[in-house]
């Protein structure tokens, strides 16, 4: 599938909705546990998307459509959840999330983006020159991985618990 802000809106609108139907109110013995050290729990996972809200994809899609000359993003600290996420309660991170993510595509649906505005570029400290598209893109992929993977640390709690049926439940492998 070729990209199209549409597209990308529909995972991206139904992102917040999804995780609080998984995570609303579940026990913690569900989200506070991860799949082994230097791994995040679910309640990392959703602080992680918070911090992405407040400084990844949109701040860099303004910079992208700025007129600064200078188009280079700051890095995302990829660990700030730890300290960010402090005292909080997942239901609170839930209800943070999904008033951010409203926020940011209330700001792309205002932009009302032209096809050529899309082919704007920044500069990724890692990788260079990137388009806006490619930025919206991996948002859009970026919340079915961090899904994935909350299926997977859950799904994780009851793999000596599944028995014989591991053989087939790949989450669990």
């Amino acid at each position: 599938m070729n990209f199209s802000i549409s597209h990308s809106v529909e995972i991206l609108e139904r992102t917040p909705e999804v995780l609080i139907a998984m995570l609303k109110e579940i026990s913690k013995d569900w989200t506070n546990c991860n799949e082994g050290p230097d791994t995040w729990s679910v309640f990392d996972v959703v602080g992680h998307l918070i911090h992405g809200e407040k400084t990844d994809w949109i701040p860099r899609s303004e910079i992208m459509l700025s007129d600064k000359a200078d188009k280079t993003f700051e890095p995302f600290d990829r660990f700030a959840q730890f300290r960010e996420s402090e005292g909080k309660t997942l239901n609170d991170l839930l209800i943070e999330f999904k008033s951010l993510r409203q926020k940011n595509l209330e700001y792309l649906r205002l932009k009302n983006l032209s096809t050529s505005e899309f082919e704007v570029t920044g500069i990724h400290p890692e990788f260079g020159d990137v388009t806006l598209s490619q930025l919206i893109a991996a948002w859009t992929v970026h919340d079915l991985e961090h899904i994935a993977q909350i299926s997977r640390i859950m799904s994780k709690q009851y793999k000596s618990e599944v028995g014989p049926w591991s053989k087939y439940l790949k989450v669990l492998n």
